[in-house]
């Protein structure tokens, strides 16, 4: 979803990585500029481009290594959707400027009314997105219902870094 909001709101030129050529084809569907491979080293990947280094980067996830998925020495801003980096990756990120921030966006202030929370509006102005066909979901499949079968294929799909997309699991039934 990244991807594509970068993509509808800004003018920004948009670098994914991903490792594999369905994966890669994936993010240059969903309107990546450049799709590099980030099971080898990016900064030369980065600097083969021609463009300079990156001012932002937009971290969804940690990597596996709990290393940091960039080592340019340029970076102005970083944001991660998570809060699991490690430590370490959050420290080396702050000695190059980077800042690195989880954003509550779906959290309301204090005296705030749910009416104008600010989640409500990025949700609408998302669904404006959609409506105008500037964005599109990301799940890719349903797994089946919402059970102890199910679950743990769930989980070992995660697991093998295999997944494109998002996956679901919908509706809870009874184990027979």
């Amino acid at each position: 979803m990244a991807i594509q909001l970068l993509r509808a709101l800004t003018n920004v030129t948009v670098i994914a990585t991903a490792s594999q050529p369905v994966t890669k084809a994936w993010c240059a569907n969903l309107g990546a500029h450049h799709v590099l491979d980030h099971s080898q080293a990016l900064s030369p990947q980065v600097a083969e481009l021609g463009i300079g280094d990156p001012g932002y980067v937009f971290s969804t996830a940690r990597s596996g290594s709990g290393k940091p998925t960039s080592s340019s020495s340029s970076l102005h801003k970083a944001a991660s959707a998570t809060s699991t980096a490690p430590r370490s990756s959050t420290s080396r990120r702050s000695r190059r400027s980077a800042s690195h921030s989880t954003p509550k966006t779906h959290s309301c202030g204090r005296g705030c009314r749910r009416s104008t929370s600010p989640s409500r509006e990025i949700l609408r102005q998302i669904g404006e997105l959609v409506d105008a066909g500037k964005i599109r979901t990301t799940l890719t499949s349903i797994l089946g219902a919402i059970n102890a079968a199910n679950l743990p294929q769930a989980h070992r799909l995660i697991e093998s870094g295999t997944a494109v997309g998002k996956f679901g699991l919908e509706g809870f039934t009874a184990q027979p």
